[in-house]
């Protein structure tokens, strides 16, 4: 019954009987005239209005807001930032989605007030709900706030969002894992020194502190390389890309040769990366994977968690 309402509806606009800016008839009205339970209009209205087709106005009602029926789902997507990385995520997202889908994206910048804001200024406007809530803390009680069937839980979640659908990073078992690919390298060095800020997932520092134990390894976790004095024998581990541009700048400065002096290993690949002083080691999971696999799992109604892949990538920084 209430496909035939959203068909109703459509073809309206179709015909041309409703246009942009219309007041439709009220939710009581096609309930009595139909002798249909609200619920049921009320399901249907939901459906165009998280299409984009419809929108509601407290105390008014609800309007015609697009012409363009063809629209069969309308994705929010939350990112935390945008990046070369993430950029190749959106991409495959993007062109693994289909026709007559319609996506918009958001950026919280790991701020919970713009997260929040975002969030509940959008319920109810889609019909998914694609979020990348970061390291914020205590995401779940806004998230909770949407249908939990509609929302997706994207690169790093936690044991109170383990009820949402995900795709996401394993980071406390990838950076354990692939440091121990690259552990006979390591070991010729004296120190690993991990460059941790503090948006970073809790998980990287938790299998660099495993990895280091299991091995005896003397380590450093540190939040800035501000005013640091580099050594020879170190290897560093710098999981963002602006640090890592000013600790190979620094290295050169010092007159030290990376890869023989001092270590890096990067986290999350790009071209740039396979370029750079001839190479960057890195470890990292593939984005364009992710971003094909989400948009499957829209497309498919897939509930699941699924762990992305990472890969540990040798080149001449180690």
């Amino acid at each position: 019954m209430y496909k035939q309402i959203i068909l109703a509806i459509e073809r309206a606009i179709t015909e041309g009987v409703l246009i942009k800016g219309d007041k439709l008839p009220s939710i009581n009205t096609i309930k009595n005239e139909h002798s249909l339970s609200r619920d049921t209009v009320l399901f249907a209205f939901n459906e165009l209005k998280a299409r984009g087709i419809i929108r509601s106005v407290v105390g008014k009602g609800y309007y015609v807001n697009s012409e363009n029926i063809t629209i069969t789902k309308k994705i929010f997507l939350l990112f935390d930032e945008l990046n070369a990385f993430k950029e190749d995520l959106y991409n495959a997202f993007l062109s693994n989605l289909g026709d007559n889908i319609q996506v918009d994206i958001f950026f919280h910048h790991f701020n919970y007030d713009v997260f929040s804001k975002l969030i509940f200024d959008n319920i109810g406007g889609y019909t998914h709900y694609i979020i990348m809530p970061a390291n914020l803390k205590n995401p779940d009680v806004v998230i909770s706030k949407l249908p939990s069937n509609k929302v997706y839980i994207l690169d790093q979640t936690s044991d109170k969002l383990s009820q949402y659908t995900s795709i996401y990073q394993n980071f406390e078992k990838d950076i354990s894992t692939n440091l121990n690919k690259g552990l006979h390298l390591i070991q010729k060095y004296d120190k690993i020194i991990f460059l941790f800020p503090e948006k970073e997932p809790i998980g990287l520092r938790n299998g660099f502190n495993l990895f280091c134990e299991q091995h005896s390894i003397t380590n450093e976790l540190c939040h800035s390389i501000k005013d640091r004095v580099l050594k020879s024998g170190e290897v560093y581990i710098i999981p963002d890309d602006r640090n890592l541009i000013l600790i190979i700048k620094n290295i050169k400065e010092s007159g030290l040769i990376i890869g023989k002096d001092i270590g890096i290993i990067s986290y999350n690949d790009t071209l740039l990366k396979e370029i750079v002083e001839g190479g960057i080691t890195t470890i990292s999971t593939d984005f364009k994977q992710m971003g094909k696999r989400l948009a499957e799992m829209v497309i498919n109604k897939e509930h699941k968690q699924i762990a992305n892949p990472s890969h540990f990538i040798l080149r001449n920084s180690l």
